[in-house]
């Protein structure tokens, strides 16, 4: 009989009695295996957890010995009796995002901090690349993490080096680290099952203790699915990491999501009495709150503003002077920041989630890496914004004498192909003298809009981020952006300008003049009008811009993309795209009732669609 077969046969005669949870209703799939021998579910009255017992648990469950896991389920049913309200948990998804627990991931460099993060938050948004000697995650991101029916912010950090030499990006690194890690009441104390324990995880170890002594550690094997040999890998692991003193480990796998159940297990009972302590006290405030302000004004929408520039040009301690905290991680070195941050804020009675994201390069196709990654991730922000706020840096201009270079004029003639609102800032204005401030306030708003005259009337903001000057003005201009971006005019008030328009144009030949029907907004962000022309005549490119032009005058629409669209209104008694020659006598009858005007999408050709964006 063959090695491996003893092992299997020894295992088998093995018995681990332990509980779960009911994990159906949670949409959760458990890791545990059993066979047909084993003993039905055994449940547990009394208590809003249900307990049962079989045989063969999988070996990426860490309960313990089936006498241990007893004493457990009675104090449990305790402790859940005397903290639960009238016997329901709670709905963690009902809870407003302000009150949820906080739970830093935190450990030394390549252990999957990242790779973590994006499972619980279920989406791709830390950086992940295996670069053992470099560190990928520099600032502190945040996410609501989706861990079954449980809900709590998580945040993502940096890989810590406890002896970072002083100044270095390092101990910059680890003093934010050590900041948020004061205001979390959970941290997930992650290492690499693969390595071993290494002398750094000692040095985490003793960090934490020194900077975090009232907060629950809980300690995470990551990186443990290549341990299910059967003999003992993991058992071997786990207690070599109990050394830290942090208690078991918890082996999982972020890349593969083997062993989420375990840590939602052991997340559970702490994050619900940190709830239960909580929630009780604030959430009706909160609820009052949230209603008052919904009343007030239902308009004020969330708005994504995204930093966005070459690197070094001060995005970043632009952010944290509008918050008016060290939230990113900023320096004189170029290209520090990596991931793009996304960060809640508000202004005004409005919520602004402000992204700071990379510097922007054009990079080679055979370049590879975190700052490829980075700059691809910066893209996607810019399509997801708003309002985009592009950065340049004020000192350079005043050197080169010229106002934007290649990649930034990229950056902003993609913004307005998007659709996005646009911003220009022009930080690091402190080191200019005055003959020369004078200069570069005078050049570079003709300059830009010489240089990008699709938008007329783009904003442009002089700031120094550095002593926080001109913030202000920054949020102001953002606001005004998005409202003219968010702008909607009623279909009589566009006629009446389309009749004022029309009559001072001045036309080659009247004869060939377009006959515009009438004229209407169809939808915002960004503003999209339609001109419905009857006859021969169209709208020309030069027509749609004198009407673009008009638009942007009249309403006081400059910096934001408008578009204009013309469709042809069929003659009566011709057939339409939608309607046949035998219904033409109902669609007459119609057109009389509303005074001769097409209803769009119900007669129209896309085909013939002629589309100019400003």
């Amino acid at each position: 009989m063959s090695l491996s077969r003893v092992h299997t046969l020894s295992r088998q005669k093995i018995f681990y009695h332990f509980r779960i949870t009911t994990l159906l209703p949670r949409n959760l799939v458990h890791h545990s295996i059993y066979n047909e021998r084993s003993p039905p579910l055994q449940f547990n009255k009394g208590s809003h957890f249900h307990h049962s017992t079989f045989e063969n648990r999988h070996w990426f469950s860490t309960i313990r010995a089936h006498d241990d896991v007893s004493n457990d389920i009675k104090d449990s049913c305790v402790e859940t009796s005397g903290t639960q309200l009238s016997g329901k948990p709670v709905e963690f998804s009902k809870v407003d995002a302000r009150l949820l627990p906080t739970v830093l991931l935190i450990g030394r460099p390549n252990v999957g901090k990242s790779a973590l993060f994006n499972r619980l938050i279920r989406r791709r948004e830390a950086l992940v690349y295996n670069t053992p000697n470099d560190h990928v995650t520099r600032d502190i991101r945040e996410g609501i993490a989706k861990l079954g029916d449980l809900r709590f912010k998580v945040l993502d950090s940096a890989g810590l080096e406890a002896e970072a030499s002083s100044g270095s990006v390092l101990e910059r690194t680890a003093e934010m680290t050590a900041n948020v890690l004061r205001m979390s009441n959970l941290a997930l104390f992650l290492i690499d099952a693969r390595d071993g324990l290494q002398p750094m995880d000692l040095d985490v170890g003793k960090w934490l203790r020194k900077h975090a002594p009232g907060i629950k550690i809980i300690m995470v094997m990551n990186k443990a699915e290549s341990l299910d040999d059967g003999f003992g890998s993991v058992d071997a692991a786990s207690g070599e990491a109990q050394i830290l003193g942090f208690g078991d480990p918890i082996p999982l796998s972020a890349e593969t999501g083997l062993g989420m159940n375990d840590l939602y297990e052991v997340l559970r009972p702490l994050l619900e009495e940190h709830m239960l302590k909580n929630i009780n006290e604030s959430v009706d405030e909160s609820n009052e709150d949230c209603e008052s302000s919904e009343q007030e004004d239902e308009s004020k929408l969330p708005l994504q503003l995204a930093f966005v520039g070459r690197p070094n040009v001060g995005k970043s301690t632009l952010l944290n002077a509008i918050l008016q905290e060290d939230r990113v991680l900023v320096g004189p070195e170029a290209g520090l920041t990596r991931d793009s941050v996304r960060v809640e804020f508000q202004y005004e009675g409005r919520t602004i989630y402000m992204v700071d994201t990379a510097g922007w390069l054009q990079r080679t196709k055979s370049e590879k890496g975190p700052g490829s990654l980075s700059v691809v991730q910066s893209k996607k922000n810019l399509m997801r914004a708003h309002v985009v706020a592009l950065v340049l840096d004020g000192e350079e201009v005043s050197k080169t004498r010229k106002s934007m270079t290649h990649d930034e004029v990229v950056i902003a003639r993609r913004s307005i192909e998007e659709g996005r609102g646009l911003v220009i800032i022009v930080n690091k204005m402190d080191l200019l003298k005055d003959k020369l401030y004078d200069r570069v306030v005078k050049a570079v708003p003709e300059e830009i809009q010489t240089i990008i005259p699709q938008v007329a009337g783009i904003p442009v903001v002089f700031v120094s981020a550095l002593e926080g000057k001109g913030r202000i003005d920054v949020m102001e201009e953002v606001i005004q952006t998005y409202k003219k971006w968010c702008l909607r005019l009623s279909t009589a008030r566009l006629n009446r300008w389309l009749c004022k328009v029309m009559s001072r144009h001045s036309w080659k030949d009247l004869a060939s003049q377009p006959k515009v029907k009438y004229f209407t907004q169809v939808k915002a962000r960004p503003p999209t009008f339609v001109a419905f022309v009857s006859g021969k005549t169209r709208l020309s490119d030069t027509d749609l811009r004198f009407l673009t032009r008009s638009l942007k005058e009249d309403f006081d629409m400059g910096g934001i993309p408008v578009r204009i669209l013309q469709r042809v209104v069929p003659k009566k008694g011709t057939t339409g795209s939608s309607s046949s020659s035998s219904s033409n006598s109902n669609s007459n009858s119609k057109s009389k009732k509303n005074g001769g005007k097409f209803v769009a999408g119900e007669a129209s050709d896309k085909r013939i669609l002629n589309v100019v964006k400003d």
